[in-house]
């Protein structure tokens, strides 16, 4: 869909109210409405999300919010980078429609509220869910939240967040089951730097030194989708040298799986079309990643 733009240029409003009150003017109007979440500190993997989202909807908003519910240790919410000013500057250039910056009270659903008790289901075990226990419960009930919130036709999430994207389509499925209402969930493959890393706001704590290595976890993903191109049967021996590999290259792997790509469970023998997926340490940053991998 190839929608008409608005040129009036954005609107930044921090209270559901407000958010409402444009969204009505909008569907007045009949517009399709498309959703961005972030949490800010936007980089070109965002821009690209929000030009994916332009070109299905005329009207495009997006969610500036660092969600508290997410982070398991206080002193990495407190560092996480907060660049809302820069940000708006950056949809204004975009020409999005509206910028959501909610305080907490704005978004955070009350405990009494049922959208409190959505959690991440199933998927969330296993992988980053491992490492980061209700973290994705923490993602869930804020993406339900803004859903709710927005009732958008379309919400674009990147596929760099590969655990993420599958849990948000299964919770657009059951809130849709429950609520009346569907979201088009839309994955935009992974933006990366020239050497091949996934595009990250996390990437900013990495030393120049670090910078440098990062790659590795990106290069060492495609070596073991080629093994699997190549016919190799033995997913979990090549998923651990390809972990032997990013150790080797002075990165800290937490996990190397091959798994399903939609139900992320390991794989069957007939299954053709695989998702690579991996965590590691580079000093203080977590950088993730996958890449897909198809048997012969």
């Amino acid at each position: 869909m190839n929608a008409a733009r608005s040129t009036s240029g954005v609107l930044r409003v921090t209270t559901a109210a407000a958010v409402r009150a444009r969204l009505r003017k909008w569907r007045a109007a009949s517009a399709r409405i498309a959703l961005v979440p972030t949490m800010g500190n936007l980089h070109r993997g965002h821009l690209a999300l929000i030009a994916h989202a332009a070109r299905r909807a005329e009207r495009v908003a997006v969610s500036l919010f660092v969600n508290p519910l997410q982070f398991d240790r206080a002193a990495d919410l407190a560092a996480y980078p907060r660049t809302e000013e820069r940000d708006v500057r950056l949809l204004e250039e975009h020409r999005v429609d509206l910028a959501f910056a909610p305080p907490p009270p704005e978004i955070c659903p009350p405990a009494s509220s049922a959208l409190s008790a959505i959690t991440a289901g199933p998927l969330a075990a296993g992988l980053c869910g491992a490492q980061r226990r209700g973290h994705f419960d923490g993602v869930a009930v804020i993406v339900a939240s803004l859903f709710d919130l927005f009732r958008p036709h379309v919400a674009v999430f990147g596929e760099k967040d590969y655990q993420q994207l599958c849990i948000v389509r299964d919770l657009a499925a059951r809130l849709g089951a429950r609520l009346g209402y569907v979201v088009d969930v839309v994955a935009v493959p992974t933006v990366r730097a020239s050497d091949g890393l996934a595009l990250s706001s996390r990437n900013a704590y990495l030393t120049p030194q670090q910078r440098c290595g990062a790659p590795a976890l990106y290069r060492n993903l495609r070596w073991l989708a080629a093994r699997i191109g190549e016919g190799r049967e033995d997913t979990g021996a090549l998923a651990e040298q390809a972990r032997r590999r990013i150790a080797a290259a002075g990165l800290r792997p937490e996990y190397v799986e091959v798994r399903h790509p939609r139900t992320l469970a390991p794989p069957c023998p007939d299954d053709k079309n695989l998702i690579v997926l991996a965590a590691a340490w580079s000093g203080k940053a977590r950088l993730i990643d996958n890449v897909p991998a198809h048997r012969p």
